[in-house]
């Protein structure tokens, strides 16, 4: 709203009517705005979920301090969809395609786990929704993410090639075609030359083919994405602080991918695709940021409200979508690998399970729950260390720890081919 206002001021004498103009104000003004709403707007909701005894279901699983959480408001993820949406409805660009799509897969996906989560508390068990009605949640998102960016004519981007010395074998200049691909392309990481197009996998149709072809394995791989990383994330939702963390440095790794990848200047520095237009998902995240800090302020340990699935299947769900539209998808797995550890953990232990008749590879799952059963072979395990139980505070921080590695890692496969 304030962007199109001054948009419409340009042209007049007002002093900073062109701040709006850059995404680094608009940026820093939507960190700011979602971290103020999601703690002082954040106080009113808990103290309503509070008075309307929406609490968590906990069960006893045996674990240090869990019984004390009996109670703890849940459902917080309205916090963090709210202070997310309302910043960037006052200082995005809302005719930007990229900052619509990130709006529009933050209410969708907030809307699953709010019914999810609903349908939790009113029948007062753990199952809520079942399973296949949350993967169709996910799956619908990642399809019409995938649709849109194959028909929408502004999504494009402009590839980039190497000229290089034929006597050192170095790279001398990074230049970019005249022209604008609308096509489905992504970076890959640990290669030399990082842009895979999906299409090469289908070159085996021919002709127009081949690239419908390879938009239809990019939306493959987006529902597997965004499946994946919004049940990792759910996953993960088991310790206080631990989600919020994790979610906000991969916020700011992807932060900076789009700024970087939407001026073509840092773009040639750091030899990949050029966006045109993405810069703006740039204010989206910063709003997304600022309200996991703010949020953080009552969810750090010890937790006054849990963000329930509301928060957790839209934190990695957008987390997933994001990296889709700037196209560093398949930095992900790394990016996000403790998510997907979180999955793993779980399948991996049914698995086994039931191929045993009831033994197990970790002493307990999700991962993270692992740590803080104690290793005394009560539970017949295959690995049973750490043998002493770890304190949740401690768990949370060593995730955050392996969070912010995984994040510079994921920056140096840029570079490193």
């Amino acid at each position: 709203m304030f962007y199109h206002i001054f948009e419409l001021l340009q042209d007049s004498s007002l002093p900073g009517a062109r701040l709006m103009t850059y995404i680094t104000f608009r940026s820093g003004l939507a960190f700011v705005l979602a971290m103020l709403i999601a703690i002082f707007v954040g106080r009113r909701i808990i103290d309503r979920l509070q008075k309307m005894q929406v609490g968590e279901i906990i069960r006893n699983l045996d674990l240090e301090g869990q019984t004390k959480k009996t109670g703890t408001p849940t459902m917080g993820g309205v916090i963090i969809i709210i202070s997310i949406v309302v910043p960037c409805l006052l200082v995005g660009n809302l005719t930007n395609v990229y900052m619509l799509l990130m709006l529009f897969a933050t209410l969708w996906l907030g809307t699953l786990g709010f019914l999810d989560d609903y349908k939790k508390l009113t029948k007062h068990n753990k199952d809520g929704i079942k399973g296949k009605y949350k993967i169709i949640g996910q799956l619908g998102i990642a399809l019409v993410l995938g649709g849109t960016m194959y028909l929408n004519p502004n999504m494009v981007i402009v590839p980039n090639s190497e000229v290089v010395d034929a006597d050192t074998d170095r790279v001398e200049q990074v230049v970019y075609a005249q022209e604008v691909t609308h096509s489905p392309e992504t970076t890959l990481p640990f290669v030399k030359n990082n842009n895979f197009n999906y299409s090469w996998l289908t070159s085996w149709m021919g002709g127009s083919a081949a690239e419908v072809g390879g938009w239809l394995v990019f939306v493959l791989v987006a529902m597997f994405l965004v499946t994946a990383t919004s049940n990792g994330a759910n996953l993960n939702d088991g310790l206080d602080g631990m989600t919020s963390g994790l979610s906000a440095v991969a916020g700011v790794s992807l932060a900076i991918m789009a700024y970087l990848g939407g001026n073509v200047v840092y773009s040639s520095y750091l030899n990949i695709m050029y966006i045109p237009h993405s810069e703006e998902l740039v204010v989206y995240m910063a709003a997304f940021i600022g309200a996991l800090v703010g949020f953080l302020w009552y969810n750090a340990y010890p937790a006054q409200v849990f963000m329930g699935d509301t928060g957790s299947l839209t934190l990695g769900g957008v987390i997933a979508v994001f990296a889709i539209l700037i196209h560093k998808e398949l930095l992900l797995p790394i990016l996000c690998a403790l998510f997907y550890i979180e999955d793993l953990s779980v399948m991996l232990q049914v698995l086994y399970f039931k191929r045993t008749g009831g033994k197990r590879i970790f002493k307990m799952t999700p991962l993270h729950h692992h740590y803080q059963k104690p290793g005394d072979g009560s539970i017949d395990a295959l690995i049973q260390r750490p043998f002493a139980p770890i304190p949740e505070a401690k768990i949370v921080t060593r995730f955050w720890i392996v969070g912010i590695i995984l994040a510079v890692i994921t920056f140096v496969t840029l570079k490193i081919r």
